[in-house]
């Protein structure tokens, strides 16, 4: 069985589908102009990075997918 190393792409589509469905979730609430809540905010900045960095950072690569 052979495993792949994820990619930038992968990576990516991950961090815009939380991204988009956090945006969703937080059009649903009762009050959007409300603060995002611990959990909303774990994930905005969770998938946040510095583009002035590298990424992953050196001595790390991707994770394998099996």
């Amino acid at each position: 069985m052979g495993f792949r190393r994820e990619t930038r792409d992968d990576d990516n589509r991950r961090t815009n589908s939380l991204l988009d469905a956090l945006d969703r979730a937080s059009e649903m609430r009762p009050d959007p102009d409300a603060d995002l809540d611990d959990f909303e905010t774990v994930v905005l900045f969770g998938v946040g990075n510095d583009p002035t960095q590298p990424y992953p950072p050196a001595g790390h690569t991707y994770p394998r997918r099996g």
